[in-house]
This record gives structure tokens, C-alpha cells and sequence, in this order.
């Protein structure tokens, strides 16, 4: 998947950064599109095909991830339970997602937009747009928000870039593409297991 979404912007070089920008947009409305794989694939081009790109590349790849966080947050904010009224949506601000969310919130603040960061299937924007649903002020989100974004591009995006420098060597890239996948796949099972914790703990309470 990587290496043919690769190839497809990198026929499309010019617009590359715009495409993955927008991409990663979509994510923000729970479109199935990879976020950690589109930041991958940016990283990749950026040292292999598109170097005299490298910032344009990180830039629409961090500022994509980033601004999708935003629409998922001003979408709990101004919708709230309608959102999870709607089939699109219900799977991802579910009544037990929400409530877990607001609990991780009151008792870790700040810790719960890192954590969000690094939990795939549908949780990172189930937390997002829980944040904009129970009213967190807005700067403190985009604070938050904003400083796990921006290590979590520069780990993941570093990590690429690293592999598509070394694109001609099989041996480099294919080691270099396991250190991504090793620390995406260590962080986020880590974070899902404490996710998965909390909402057991808020059901059980809530069932007692």
C-alpha cells in the first residue's frame, strides 16, 4: 500500500504535499485514510524522489494531522451527541467512548491528547472530538494537541525520511521501514492497553 501511494505522488511531484495535506484532512472527519501511513509516505518521498520538498513534505504532513484534530474537535464541539447519533459517526463518539474520554480528561488532562495521538482504529478521533464535546477550551487543545502532533511527526517522519534515503539499499530501507513499524506498533499497543483499561473501569462503574 505504502509503495504504490508513493509511487502515485510521486507521478504527481509537484502537488504531492497538497494531496497528502488534504488527505489527512479527511481524516479529521473519520475517513478511513491511514494517518500514520500518510506521514510515512511523506517521509519516504522527502528522501528519495522529493528532497528539494523535504519541508513542504513535513509541513503538509504535520499541519494535516494537526488541522484534522481541529475539525474532529469543532465537530464534538458543535454537534456533540448528535454525532453520535448518526451511523457515520456513532461507532467513533459512542455514548461509552465519550464518557471514557471525559473521565481520562478530568483525572490526566494534557496526558489524554498524547495518549489519543498513538491509538488507531477510530479512538484518536473519538478523543478529539470528545475534547470538543465536554467544551475544553480551545487554546489549551491546540496546545496539547499541538506539541504530541508535532513529536509524533518528527519520530515518524524522521524515521521515513531515513528509509527513503536509503530507497537503493533493501537492506537499509526494509530496516528502517521495521523501526517505524516497531515504534507505531510499541506505542500504540501501550496506549490502547491503558485506553482499553480505563473504559472497562468507566463501565463497570457505570453498570454498578
Amino acid at each position: 500500500m505504502i509503495d504504490s501511494l508513493a509511487f502515485w505522488l510521486t507521478q504527481h511531484a509537484a502537488l504531492a504535499p497538497l494531496w497528502i495535506f488534504c488527505l489527512l484532512l479527511l481524516t479529521g472527519f473519520s475517513i478511513p485514510i491511514s494517518e500514520d501511513v500518510m506521514v510515512i509516505v511523506s517521509g519516504v518521498l522527502a528522501g528519495s524522489v522529493l528532497p528539494e520538498q523535504k519541508e513542504l513534505l513535513f509541513l503538509a504532513a504535520f499541519l494535516g494531522a494537526y488541522f484534522s484534530d481541529w475539525i474532529a474537535y469543532w465537530m464534538g464541539r458543535l454537534l456533540g451527541n448528535r454525532l453520535s447519533k448518526t451511523k457515520w459517526f456513532s461507532g467513533t463518539l459512542s455514548t461509552e467512548r465519550r464518557s471514557a474520554a471525559e473521565r481520562f480528561f478530568a483525572r490526566h488532562g494534557f496526558f489524554t491528547l498524547f495518549l489519543g495521538r498513538f491509538i488507531p482504529f477510530g479512538v484518536r478521533n473519538s478523543i478529539f472530538m470528545a475534547a470538543g464535546a465536554i467544551k475544553m477550551h480551545f487554546g489549551r487543545f491546540i496546545l496539547g494537541d499541538g506539541l504530541s502532533c508535532l513529536i509524533f511527526s518528527l519520530i515518524v517522519f524522521s524515521l521515513a525520511f531515513r528509509c527513503g534515503e536509503n530507497y537503493a539499499s533493501v537492506y537499509s530501507c526494509l530496516s528502517s521501514i521495521g523501526y517505524i513499524a516497531a515504534f507505531l506498533l510499541v506505542v500504540s499497543v501501550v496506549s490502547l492497553i491503558i485506553w482499553k483499561r480505563h473504559v472497562r473501569g468507566v463501565t463497570r462503574r457505570n453498570v454498578s
